[in-house]
Parts: C-alpha cells; sequence; structure tokens
C-alpha cells in the first residue's frame, strides 16, 4: 500500500543571518541537556530562585489602561486581517479563523497585569458557550478518593486521605456507541447485571463485542486553568472517532493545588477504572493536552517506577515536558503560536505557580518535566504536534528520546498548526488528528501492545454503564445543544427502530472532496463522513450548525494539510521508505500504518540541521 505523500516545509525565521554548522546542535547534543535531572539546561529560561510574585492592586485611576488595551488589541486585529486579505496570512495555509485567533492572543502575556487568575479561568470558561461537537452523551461523576497505600512520591499524599475528599469529572460517549451497548445489553438480556456469570461478553450474533476501550483524558491548560468540561470541542469527537468510552478528569488547579498534586488525582482516577470499575490496565489509552499531556507521561512514569501496571498506550496532543522553557521555538514561533510566553516576573507564570515553593527541588523532575526522564519500558505512544506552536522543539525532542528507549513512537507534526489545533474544528487538520487517533486506539494498539486487550466482563461492563447511563446523564443533540431530556428522545427512538441524527454531521470541517479512510471494519459504527459539505446540504440551519463562534466568518476555510506524519518504529516495526524530493503541490495526505522514516532519528536530525537556516522540503513514500 502506498501512502499519499506528506510535505513538510521548515521556514528559517531569521534567514537574514543563517547559523553556520558549527554553530549547530545535533539532537544528541540536545539531549545531553535532559539526561541529568536536577540540572538545568544551558538555555533555561526559568530561574530556579524565581518566586510568585504577588499582583500588584488596579487602582481606580489605572482603570484606563483597560480601554487602552481593547483600542489597540481591536487596531491589531483591524490591521492583521487587512493584511490577510491583501498580503495573504502570517503562515502560508492559515485561514481567516486563524489570523483572528493570532491577532488576539499575540504578544497579551505583556498585559499580564492587568489580569488575575480568576479573570482567566473565567476567560478560559467561555469555551463552553461556544457550540458542541454533535452526538454524544455526557454524565457528570463525583467520586471520593480512597487511600490507596500508594508508594513512591505519592506516598506522603496518599497517607493523609481520610476517604472524604472528592473528585470529579465527566464521562463521554458517542450516541452510536451508547446505542449499540444498550442493545447488546437487551439482547443479551443482562441489562449490565454483575450477577450474570459469564466473564465474557458477546454480541447478538454470538460475535466477541470490540467496545472494549476506555480513554482517560487528562485536559490541558498551563496546570492553573480549564477543565473537563471546556475540553468538550476534543473529548466528543475523540470519543466518537476511536469508539471509545472516555473519561475526563478534572484534577486540582495551581496554585491552590502545587505538584505533585495534580498528578496524585490523575493516579487516582486511573486507579479507580482498574480498581474500582474493574478496567484491564492494557483496555486504557491515557490522553491529554498540553499541560495534560504532560501529566499523561508523569503517570506513565509513576506506574512504571512503582511496579503498577501499564495502560495499552498513551496519546498526547501538544504535550508541554520541558518547564525550563529551554527550546529555541519558544522564540521562534512565538509570533504565530495561540499560547502567551510567560515573562519572567510575571504573577501568573504557569511554572512558579504549578511547582510553588518546590521549584527549585522539581523544576527538572522527570514527573514534573518528563523530558528529563527515562522512557525505558513506556507504552506506545501518539504524538501530536504544530509546526508553528511554541512547544514544537521539546516535542521533537520527546519522540527522539522515547523512539532510542525503544518506545514505539508515531510522531505527527501538523504544517503551520498551532498549539492543540485539535480543539478548533474549521480546521481540516483537526479531522486529520482525530482519524489517526482511530487509527492508532482501533487497529495500531492490538498490534503493538505487550499484553492484549481483553474483553470486558459483565461486572466491569455493569459499573461503567452504572458510572456512564444514570439520572446525571446530558445529551448533546445534533444541533450542539446539551440537553437533559435528550435521552428520552433516543430510548423512544430506538424503541422504534431509529437510528439518532443519522444525517448530521458529526464534527467540523473536513476537505471537500476527500475520500472516506476505511478502518478495516464493515460496520457504519466505525466511519465517519469524509464530506461534511455534503452532509451539511442534509443539515436544517446553518445557524443550527454552527461548530465554532469563529465560523460564521468564512463560509468555506481552506483546507490546513498534515505537514508531516512520522510513524516511528521502535523494536516493532522497521518500514521500507524512500525520500524524494517533493513536488510543489503535495497530494492530500492519507493516514495509513506506515512511517515516512524508519525511525524519529533521521526526522529530528534533519530538523535540527535545518532550524534557522534554510528551508526543506521532502516527500517521503512508503510500502507495505
Amino acid at each position: 500500500m502506498l501512502r499519499d505523500s506528506l510535505r513538510l516545509l521548515y521556514n528559517g525565521v531569521n534567514a537574514t543571518s543563517p547559523v553556520t554548522l558549527s554553530q549547530r546542535k545535533s539532537v544528541t547534543t540536545l539531549l545531553r541537556d535532559y539526561d541529568t535531572p536536577g540540572v538545568s539546561p544551558p538555555s533555561a529560561r526559568i530561574d530556579r530562585s524565581l518566586k510568585l510574585q504577588q499582583q500588584n492592586l488596579i487602582k481606580l485611576w489605572d482603570a484606563w489602561r483597560y480601554p487602552i488595551f481593547a483600542v489597540n488589541k481591536a487596531s491589531t486585529l483591524a490591521r492583521d486581517i487587512l493584511v490577510h486579505h491583501i498580503w495573504g496570512p502570517r503562515r502560508r495555509t492559515w485561514g481567516i479563523e486563524m489570523t483572528v485567533i493570532n491577532s488576539m492572543m499575540r504578544d497579551v502575556s505583556r498585559h499580564s497585569a492587568l489580569a488575575d487568575i480568576t479573570m482567566v479561568r473565567m476567560v478560559m470558561g467561555l469555551a463552553g458557550l461556544v457550540p458542541l461537537p454533535a452526538d454524544a452523551l455526557v454524565t457528570p461523576v463525583t467520586f471520593r478518593v480512597s487511600r490507596r497505600n500508594l508508594r513512591g512520591i505519592l506516598a506522603a499524599v496518599d497517607a493523609q486521605e481520610n476517604g472524604l475528599r472528592e473528585l470529579s469529572g465527566e464521562w463521554v460517549i458517542g450516541k452510536k456507541l451508547w446505542q449499540t451497548l444498550q442493545s447488546d445489553y437487551k439482547s443479551s438480556g443482562q441489562s449490565g447485571s454483575e450477577d450474570s456469570g459469564s466473564e465474557e461478553s458477546f454480541h447478538s450474533d454470538g460475535s466477541r463485542k470490540r467496545h472494549s476501550s476506555v480513554i482517560l483524558y487528562i485536559h490541558g491548560g498551563a496546570y492553573y486553568s480549564s477543565s473537563a468540561a471546556a475540553q468538550r470541542m476534543i473529548t466528543i469527537p475523540m470519543s466518537k472517532y476511536t469508539n471509545a468510552r472516555l473519561f475526563a478528569i478534572d484534577y486540582r488547579l495551581a496554585p491552590e493545588t502545587c505538584f505533585p498534586g495534580p498528578m496524585y488525582d490523575v493516579v487516582s482516577a486511573y486507579l479507580r477504572l482498574t480498581d474500582d470499575l474493574r478496567v484491564p490496565p492494557e483496555n486504557i489509552v491515557v490522553a491529554g493536552d498540553s499541560a495534560g499531556g504532560g501529566l499523561c507521561l508523569a503517570l506513565l512514569f509513576y506506574l512504571r517506577d512503582n511496579g503498577y501496571n501499564l495502560p495499552g498506550g498513551a496519546i498526547l496532543f501538544s504535550p508541554w515536558v520541558d518547564l525550563t522553557l529551554s527550546c529555541p521555538s519558544w522564540d521562534t514561533n512565538s509570533p504565530y503560536d495561540i499560547i502567551p510566553t510567560p515573562g519572567p516576573t510575571a504573577h501568573l507564570h504557569p511554572v512558579v505557580m504549578y511547582l510553588g515553593d518546590g521549584l527549585e527541588e522539581y523544576l527538572t523532575h522527570p514527573y514534573a518535566s518528563p523530558l528529563f526522564g527515562k522512557f525505558d519500558g513506556l507504552p506506545p505512544l501518539l504524538i501530536q504536534c504544530g509546526e508553528a506552536e511554541v512547544l514544537r522543539d521539546e516535542i521533537m525532542l520527546l519522540s527522539h528520546k522515547a523512539s532510542l528507549a525503544g518506545v514505539h513512537v508515531q510522531h505527527e507534526m501538523y504544517e503551520d498548526a498551532v498549539h492543540v489545533f485539535q480543539a478548533f474544528p474549521f480546521l481540516g487538520s483537526a479531522n486529520e488528528a482525530f482519524v489517526s487517533c482511530r487509527e492508532f486506539v482501533r487497529h495500531r494498539l492490538p498490534e503493538l501492545q505487550a499484553s492484549t486487550p481483553k474483553t470486558l466482563d459483565n461486572v466491569c461492563e455493569a459499573r461503567l454503564d452504572g458510572d456512564i447511563d444514570n439520572e446525571n446523564v446530558r445529551v448533546v443533540r445534533g444541533d450542539g445543544v446539551e440537553t437533559s431530556a435528550g435521552r428520552r428522545d433516543m430510548e423512544v427512538q430506538m424503541k422504534h427502530g431509529r437510528l439518532v441524527d443519522q444525517n448530521l454531521p458529526s464534527w467540523g470541517l473536513t476537505c471537500p472532496g476527500r475520500d472516506t479512510i476505511s478502518t478495516g471494519d464493515s460496520t457504519n459504527t466505525d466511519r465517519e463522513p469524509a464530506n461534511s459539505a455534503a452532509a451539511y446540504s442534509h443539515s436544517p440551519s446553518g445557524l443550527r450548525r454552527i461548530k465554532s463562534t469563529l465560523s460564521v466568518l468564512v463560509a468555506d476555510a481552506p483546507f490546513s494539510k498534515m505537514s508531516e506524519c512520522t510513524h516511528l518504529g521502535g523494536p516493532h516495526s522497521r518500514p521500507n521508505f524512500s525520500i524524494t524530493s517533493a513536488p510543489s503541490q503535495p497530494s492530500s495526505p492519507r493516514l495509513r500504518k506506515a512511517s515516512s522514516y524508519s525511525s524519529v532519528t533521521s526526522f529530528v536530525e534533519q530538523w535540527s540541521l535545518s532550524q534557522n537556516s534554510f528551508s526543506i522540503s521532502h516527500q517521503a513514500q512508503v510500502t507495505t
């Protein structure tokens, strides 16, 4: 099978003063800076003696700063929109939406004195006002944290638990998967009962159940903001594309709770799945974005180091893995990315808030900055990042280091994409990213895992059903509206044998005219509409189908192509490959079980040689 060509374009940001060969560092040399926890790299932007500063109170006569800030932002926005339409976008593949978002977020850290943490969290919470991806059930869950006699760095924290503290989160499950599970329960006559003696579950036709994957999702937000509900723009499509039940945890935030408190909450959520709900560890995939990606790796490190069973795999969206901020992309990509660069004295500095008084001790601890850790023995990793994000370089080093340790790494870099671009449904690359997640969870992981995922027994199914399908469940309808009454409508439709919202598109915009990407399953539940333009023709009203408040700016956003998919083979795969010169216009990418490089090493070596000096492009063709 021949994968379509993928094109990667690196633009040197300082082309007028190229870097000489003597000034370039090889990847191996760069990784030496992260070999020793406790020693910061020479290029670290964080001073170990940095302390969290108190915000200067805004006095009444300083209120003029707010309208001045608003006027400056409005003028910058108007200028950027004008430049976009006359001379083109700041990045080649950007549509007007990304130009607007970049204009609003650029240099915002310079005005951090105008905000406090309450205001930042309130603004982040506005994401909940955006119409959600359609056709899913969401169930809020609250559970008590049990003392589990944890070992290692969490032993002292765990010893303080008395069984009264509560954590919250939410289950997310696609409607089609929910319908299938309900049909299975009814046809088998079990209804999720724990008393049925069978350890195995089957469909009505006698075939094994395939709905066995459970995703533990850890949200980002620089450790001090956001929530599970705020990340539904990611969790809903992720559950639907992977056809898996997803639990998103609300861990405690900084600065109220510093490291290792958030990591302890994540470990507690994982052990609740394995111990309380009896989900086999090999059936669990941990996933997270940004700071949540860092917590995913911290969870894997802790479980491995202390002898607990590891999950089957991990999916990392733009993971933040180096709290020292040492990599050059913090400077080179800051004009393009949407996350602000923290200033050295900002009162909202995320690193200082997260580590608190333990900054000097924990700054380079592998559980806080996973890039300093050892990756031996970790499960397969899918790592996605954007070419234009400030975390790009540390994510590249992360992929390289994990691959050298023998971990199977599938690293994907998307052309001109920003930090956690998967949360922007108007981007075609977001759809490509979720398709890749589906391939990874449903097809790639079963081939790579040390322990084959098990069919969930009836006790586990019953406990999951009780946790998900109860009086707290809310339905996200086909028009993106969340309602508590939708479940009754679903039951009525199921009673009459009708599918729910069958004609409505389920997620975002995709590239018009693209072929459906088959996952090798003949069932309809394993496929997503590849041409949302056709699907939209059946939609009731355009206003009811708005997926993002920004998507009203343009009717048809250009498709942002995935720039590179490096399917990194650890000891598990050694695909053949060849590199040829790239055509001027690459064909549309198609995700397959193949790799554009035999390992991450060759890819990252090319990347390090190209930094700040020249532009390169290449095309990789892989035959399997």
